[in-house]
């Protein structure tokens, strides 16, 4: 007479990994890259700092850099070439991993590297289809102060 003997996990651990082991594996999907052919440029220029950042057409942002980021401190990060630096930095982000090859320009703000930054982009490669001013312009002014009581 033979006996069949069933044999059973001795620990509740091994138990544990017999379950985990019998559930299917969903494999995670890989995030496609998105390709953005044409978007916007957007330079914020200031006579402290440039912030130049790069978006689509609907302007969800894809790329970004400032002079403050680039490693350029104190009153450097005002200067042009720190602006070209910076704008440089986020074309190479934009166009290698995005594709991005024409772009509309947006300046804002009377810094040095307003010229700068669109200059650089240009010469990197990317073709500027049009430059726009959105600079903010004070209209009517600020409140006069009250007249003075004797």
């Amino acid at each position: 007479m033979t006996e069949e003997v069933k044999t059973s996990p001795e620990t509740p651990e091994a138990e544990a990994t017999e379950k985990v082991a019998a559930k299917p594996k969903v494999s995670a999907r890989k995030k496609q890259k998105r390709s953005v052919v044409s978007g916007q440029m957007h330079v914020q220029a200031t006579f402290n700092n440039t912030i130049v950042s790069f978006s689509d057409k609907k302007g969800n942002v894809i790329a970004a850099s400032s002079a403050g980021a680039c490693g350029f401190r104190g009153s450097k990060k005002g200067t042009a070439y720190a602006a070209q630096v910076a704008a440089e930095k986020a074309a190479e982000i934009a166009s290698s991993q995005y594709g991005l090859k024409n772009v509309d320009v947006f300046v804002k703000g009377v810094g040095l590297g307003r010229d700068a930054a669109v200059r650089a982009v240009n010469n990197y490669g990317m073709l500027v289809d049009a430059i726009t001013d959105v600079t903010g312009v004070p209209h009517g002014g600020v409140r006069p102060k009250g007249a003075r009581r004797a």
